[in-house]
């Protein structure tokens, strides 16, 4: 393998923040922060918003999330009362 062409490649936690639940994998993405994960040891975090922990296909629930005023735009542009 060539030297310095490929990406740092180590142990990543990622977290997703509507549930709390955290999946520790190998992983390239660039992070800044660090967490201490369930095995006591310090892994860089990666947030997400949905995983199959809280996706309605994997927890068959329907969970509505508002991100930014989604709902609330879209019923200004339509004139839709509530």
């Amino acid at each position: 393998m060539k030297k310095e062409i490929h990406p740092n490649y180590r142990m990543v936690v990622f977290r997703d923040t509507a549930s709390g639940v955290m999946f520790l994998t190998r992983s390239t993405i660039a992070t800044k922060e660090k967490v201490t994960y369930e095995d006591g040891n310090e892994y860089p975090v990666y947030d997400l918003e949905i995983s199959s922990s809280t996706h309605p296909f994997f927890t068959g629930k329907q969970k509505l999330v508002d991100t930014a005023g989604r709902v609330e735009r879209f019923n200004k542009k339509y004139n839709i009362k509530n």
